[in-house]
């Protein structure tokens, strides 16, 4: 990769991947006037983004900013560029796009039209008028020996193509059947970077329900619930599966039930039924029920449980929940259910995992390969849902289009 070091006209950067991630470094750098190119390997840009649209489009995130950025752990670099581009930044830049935005019961965020498709459009025609050009079907196959990158148009060999500077935003490997499958991680090892191996993250968990229950409930929420693995805790909903729990209290705890599960523990999941009444208020509830009411309507009367939630004490308990009321409510307040696996990368929302942070210098730019910056999910670094995924993907995608502005000399 060659420096400009001078503030050429004629710079061009090509950008690989045309998620989140690369089409707002793609619009940086077209703002300050250079040449763009993205490549995209599918038939049409952003499929994943238009996938979490389906679901109301979490952007970010309205929580105080140092909570938000302790939702990234111990990925100084991603919080970094987080907290030069905010939420409240990437409000004002959809909200440019004419395209409002409000913050929803949970402090989440999301656009007024709750889809991603017309901030796509809007965001599409933008990127049209700064002359970015954007080509499908176009595929990165790595780094010929001089430098310039390969790419492939379908059905075509590989062609040689010299940049300024190259910004990937690959991708990670979920959902892989919408682009992102870490195909791009033997041309960038070849090249000398480290990749951590990739692993899912907001993943389900996979249970042994009995057919019934499994037959009966999949796809039934449990809602206003506590969902704990050990001292972490996560209050929200949780949605049954055929196979598990899927849900937004069963995301924040997914690395650490993926991590137990990996190091061979034995990992049980417990469920606060009735996080809303203390063990007392519970207990005098249930007493107060009637000898001869059956155990289904002590638990739907006295302690207000759903049909779902009855039958997951059942399914606990082997069918054999205790009829004391000191005993049951302390089985209400800590249902255990055994997590055998978790869901793979073909499911899971984001993947853990790729690029290495301590490849990237603070431009986000590789120390081995000069002039070639990453971003976006590809880098190893994982957040939960809720908005904070979206966040760094717009975060670091800014934060490389600078690092290659600066790369070119440019202000």
């Amino acid at each position: 990769m060659r420096l400009n070091t001078h503030l050429a006209l004629t710079a061009t950067i090509h950008i690989i991947g045309a998620g989140p991630a690369g089409l707002i470094a793609a619009e940086t750098l077209a703002a300050a006037g250079v040449s763009v190119i993205v490549h995209e390997r599918m038939p049409s840009v952003a499929r994943k983004f238009l996938m979490a649209g389906r679901g109301g489009l979490n952007l970010t995130h309205s929580e105080p900013l140092g909570d938000f950025l302790a939702r990234y752990g111990d990925a100084a670099l991603i919080r970094g560029a987080v907290a030069s581009f905010p939420s409240a930044a990437l409000r004002g830049w959809a909200e440019g796009l004419g395209q409002g935005t409000f913050v929803g019961s949970s402090g989440r965020i999301f656009p007024l039209a709750m889809k991603a498709s017309p901030l796509l459009r809007a965001w599409l025609a933008r990127l049209g008028a700064l002359g970015v050009r954007i080509e499908t079907r176009s595929e990165w196959r790595g780094f010929s020996p001089d430098g310039s990158l390969l790419i492939s148009s379908t059905g075509q060999p590989p062609e040689a193509m010299r940049a300024d500077a190259v910004i990937l935003a690959c991708g990670g490997a979920s959902w892989p059947r919408l682009g992102s499958d870490g195909g791009w991680t033997a041309a960038l090892e070849k090249a000398g970077v480290a990749i951590a191996p990739f692993r899912p993250a907001n993943m389900g968990v996979v249970c042994d329900w009995s057919p019934l229950f499994a037959t009966r409930f999949a796809g039934t929420p449990l809602k206003r619930i506590v969902l704990r693995l050990g001292s972490i805790r996560a209050p929200g909903e949780i949605v049954i599966t055929a196979t598990g729990l899927e849900g937004g209290a069963v995301y924040p705890l997914s690395p650490h039930t993926r991590d137990s599960l990996a190091a061979g523990r034995d990992t049980v999941l417990r469920i606060d039924l009735r996080p809303d009444l203390s063990q007392a208020e519970l207990r005098e509830r249930l007493a107060a029920n009637r000898a001869k009411d059956s155990l289904s309507t002590k638990l739907k009367r006295g302690a207000g449980l759903s049909p779902v939630a009855i039958h997951l004490v059942r399914e606990a308990t082997g069918n054999a929940p205790p009829t004391d009321a000191r005993a049951l409510t302390a089985l209400i307040k800590d249902v255990p259910i055994r997590a055998r696996a978790m869901q793979g990368l073909a499911r899971a929302i984001s993947s853990a995992g790729g690029v290495a942070l301590d490849e990237l210098d603070a431009d986000f730019m590789l120390k081995a390969r000069p002039g070639v910056f990453a971003a976006g999910e590809m880098l190893d670094w994982e957040a939960p849902t809720g908005g904070y995924l979206l966040q760094a993907c717009f975060a670091s995608g800014i934060a490389a289009a600078k690092g290659a502005l600066a790369w070119l000399g440019r202000p």
